[in-house]
């Protein structure tokens, strides 16, 4: 199967990730690696793809490839930048566009009986993102389509198999994307679609056996989807071999240690809970700042998990649930949007005196693969559609210093609002909600009585991957409803705000 890749070159584009997305959907397998990293054995893919970049073909410092050994001997699809590159240095010219090239446009031409543009018709959306344009094709160009201010919108090279696009087919706003993206792999480089969740399954089982043999494996499970899967994985691999810890660091929502930690033994996993719940909150004592709130959590979550860790004897592997989008971001091409943006927890973050090896199931597949992987693993539904939930927990939504106090008032208001997301068949929509509580009291009249007290926030997104997020438009009686059951319910809390930002310029946790 390996042999049937698609290799997908980064040039710091802020789409590449959904071009690899758009190519799984197609259920065929691809890798994304840097420009400047070109993989030295390429008889493992049959096409390539060229993807955008922030960077102008006709700057000093324009991102370099070599394509020695792709163009002409392999199927090429160059997107954007990548047309624009193939034009500037190969005998076309690419200049300044005189209008700003960006958002949604329509196909204004399509050359007749073309493979690469087979049910595609003239009038199709698409969705451009440039400031340059190609004035002249390269040598051998031949024109493809056209939109009313683009007139090389897209062009072939005659005597190679390479085509190039200078609109983006992996947005959604261009409404024939996929067939685009189809045509050029199965019909043109003829890619076999054969990546599909039972095939991963399939694949990762047997590696993981020849991998770890009969080694002994530790996994930190957290409740999510990510380390689920993982675990399950390995399971089916190396069965009682794999030893799962579940830390309690006591800021889980409401009862969630006791049932996750019952619903992961009725899987069949060697697990075992840890409930360091006084150790964490007496480390958080009087802290404040968002970062050192982190901090704290992490390292004392690698000393609680590392006293565990040292209590399997001969264990040699640290499993993880790191996921591909964590992978890309730590080796991305420096300078552009898809250059890292966080120190990921996931990535490089094993501390020295945990002298362990690391296997990482998930490390090539995205979060809705994830899921669809642990469908055909038979996991519980309910498990695989859970929301996101943030390493340091309930931590980073308690604005200012945490007490067990605190913990308690928000765990409770948690459990009423995702209840009640559940109850009223919205869960299912929202792709992740929480509440917040606020470091600030506010007057209330109760009875007759004047209360001074907590207020807090309710936040439900609806996104994709994380990286942006629209607020979720719940409806007005629910909110109604739970703000009063909130409000009567759960002491110490008289206010209850709902956050109507979006991601960006707001993130989805408020810390």
């Amino acid at each position: 199967m390996q042999q049937h890749n698609v290799l997908i070159l980064d040039f710091g584009s802020q789409y590449t990730q959904l071009i690899a997305r758009r190519v799984r959907e197609l259920n065929i397998y691809c890798e994304i690696h840097p420009y400047n990293k070109i993989p030295q054995n390429l008889n493992d893919f049959k096409a390539v793809i060229l993807s955008g970049s922030p960077s102008s073909v006709r700057s000093e410092d324009a991102p370099h490839p070599d394509l020695s050994e792709i163009r002409g001997k392999k199927p090429l699809l160059a997107v954007c930048y990548g047309a624009q590159y193939l034009a500037h240095f190969s005998g076309g010219l690419v200049a300044p566009s005189n209008t700003r090239e960006y958002g949604r446009a329509n196909l204004s031409f399509v050359k007749d009986n073309e493979a690469f543009f087979k049910d595609i018709s003239e009038g199709s959306q698409v969705w451009m993102s440039h400031s340059d344009t190609i004035k002249e094709l390269p040598t051998n160009g031949v024109l493809l389509a056209s939109t009313h201010d683009v007139a090389n919108a897209a062009y072939k090279i005659e005597g190679e198999t390479t085509f190039a696009i200078q609109f983006h087919p992996e947005v959604y706003h261009s409404t024939d994307g996929k067939t685009l993206l189809k045509n050029f792999l199965v019909d043109i480089a003829e890619v076999p679609q054969n990546w599909t969740p039972d095939s991963f399954v399939e694949e990762t089982v047997k590696n993981l056996k020849e991998k770890v043999g009969d080694d002994k494996v530790i996994l930190g499970l957290s409740g999510g989807v990510d380390s689920t899967v993982a675990a399950v994985l390995l399971h089916k691999a190396i069965g009682k071999n794999l030893h799962c810890i579940f830390v309690n660091n006591g800021l889980l929502r409401k009862n969630e240690y006791k049932n996750v930690l019952k619903q992961y033994e009725g899987m069949g996993l060697n697990v075992k809970g840890v409930d360091a719940t006084e150790r964490f909150l007496s480390a958080l004592e009087g802290l404040s700042d968002p970062e050192t709130k982190r901090k704290t959590i992490g390292r004392v979550f690698i000393e609680v998990f590392d006293d565990e860790a040292h209590k399997v004897e001969n264990a040699e592997w640290l499993a993880q649930g790191t996921i591909y989008p964590d992978v890309i971001e730590s080796v991305s091409v420096n300078g552009g949007p898809s250059a890292t943006i966080k120190s990921h927890h996931n990535v490089g973050g094993l501390p020295d005196f945990m002298k362990l090896q690391v296997v990482e199931p998930l490390r090539m597949i995205f979060k809705d693969e994830v899921r669809r992987v642990g469908a055909s693993l038979g996991i519980d539904k309910e498990l695989l559609g859970r929301h996101p939930f943030p390493g340091p927990g309930l931590a980073i939504r308690i604005l200012g210093d945490i007490t067990s106090e605190k913990v308690r008032i928000l765990q409770e208001v948690d459990a009423i609002f995702i209840d009640g997301l559940k109850e009223y068949g919205l869960y299912d929509q929202v792709w992740q909600a929480g509440a917040i509580l606020l470091p600030v009291h506010s007057v209330g009249v109760m009875g007759d009585e004047r209360t001074y007290e907590k207020v807090v926030a309710l936040r439900a997104v609806e996104s994709t991957d994380g990286m942006t997020a629209d607020w979720v438009n719940l409806p007005y009686e629910f909110l109604q409803k739970t703000s009063n059951k909130i409000i009567n319910n759960v002491k110490g809390v008289n206010r209850v705000v709902y956050d109507i930002s979006s991601k960006p310029p707001a993130t989805i946790e408020w810390e």
